[in-house]
C-alpha cells in the first residue's frame, strides 16, 4: 500500500477508563499503520484516567471536556481531527491486528466506498485475575452490526449526513447509521472479525431497555424523515433494506 495511503484518525472516547486506557492505546499502535493520529477525549472523567493518557503524551492527543456524553465527546474531536479517514474505538474494546490495514486498503481500492466495516466478534467477561485485569471469552459467533468501532469512515462522510446527536444518551451510532442508509452512502462488509466487543459490569449500555436506550425515539425520527421525503425519494433506497444495512446483532431484535 505504498504511496496508497490515507491520513487515518482514531478516536478514543473516555469516561472512567483508566483500566483500559493503556491496552487499547497499545492495540491501536500495533496496527503498524501510517499515517496516524490517535486522539484521547477525556470525558470528564473523575479516575486516574488523564495520569494514564500523560504516559503516552508523544504518541497521542489528549483532549478534555466537562462530562458531556460520547455523542460529545466524538463530536469534539471530529472538529480538530486531521485524517481522511475516520476510525472509532471504545475504551474497553480492542480491535483484530490487520483491521486499519485490510480496511484502509479497500478504501483506497474502491473509491465509490464511504465505509467499510468489519464482523464484531462479542466478548463476556469470565475472571478477574490476582492483579485486577480482566479476562474475556467469546460470547456468540461474529456478527455484522452498526458497532463504530467495527468500521472505518471516510471524513467526508460527516459533512453529507452530519454529526451524532448530542441528545441522545444512547445508541446515537444506531442514529447515525440510520441517517447513513437514509442518505445512500455506500457501505460494504468485510466477512474479518474486525472488532472485539467487550461486555462487562460497567458498559453504559447495561441493563437498559429498548426505551431506555433510546431505540422509539430514535425510529420515530427515522419514520418522520421517511414521510417528509415522501415514498418516491425513498424507493430508491430499497436496493438495500436498512435491516440488511444495519445488520443483526444478538442482543438487540429487529424492531424494523
Amino acid at each position: 500500500m505504498e504511496n496508497r495511503q490515507l491520513f487515518v484518525s482514531v478516536i478514543i472516547p473516555v469516561y472512567n477508563g483508566e483500566k483500559f486506557l493503556s491496552e487499547v492505546i497499545f492495540n491501536v499502535k500495533t496496527q503498524e499503520y501510517q499515517p496516524l493520529e490517535i486522539i484521547i477525549v477525556d470525558d470528564g472523567s473523575t479516575d486516574g484516567t488523564a495520569e494514564v493518557a500523560a504516559q503516552f503524551k508523544n504518541s497521542i492527543r489528549y483532549v478534555y471536556q466537562d462530562n458531556s456524553g460520547p455523542a460529545a465527546a466524538r463530536n469534539r474531536v471530529l472538529s480538530i481531527a486531521k485524517g481522511d479517514a475516520i476510525a472509532f474505538l471504545d475504551v474497553d474494546d480492542l480491535w483484530s491486528e490487520d483491521k486499519l490495514k485490510l480496511q484502509v486498503g479497500y478504501l483506497v481500492d474502491n473509491p465509490s466506498v464511504e465505509i467499510v466495516q468489519g464482523l464484531i466478534q462479542q466478548m463476556k467477561l469470565c475472571q478477574i485475575t490476582t492483579n485486577n485485569q480482566p479476562l474475556f471469552e467469546p460470547a456468540y459467533n461474529p456478527y455484522s452490526y452498526i458497532n463504530l468501532g467495527s468500521a472505518i469512515y471516510r471524513r467526508l462522510v460527516f459533512d453529507k449526513i452530519g454529526l451524532f446527536d448530542e441528545t441522545l444518551n444512547y445508541a446515537e451510532d444506531v442514529d447515525w447509521f440510520i441517517r447513513a442508509w437514509e442518505n445512500g452512502i455506500s457501505k460494504v462488509v468485510l466477512e474479518r472479525v474486525s472488532l472485539f466487543y467487550r461486555k462487562h459490569e460497567d458498559n453504559m449500555t447495561v441493563g437498559k431497555n429498548l426505551v431506555e436506550l433510546g431505540f422509539v425515539r430514535i425510529f420515530k425520527k427515522h419514520l418522520d424523515r421517511c414521510r417528509k421525503r415522501g415514498n418516491s425519494q425513498m424507493a430508491s433506497l430499497l436496493d438495500m433494506p436498512i435491516n440488511e444495512y444495519l445488520g443483526t446483532s444478538p442482543e438487540i431484535p429487529k424492531i424494523m
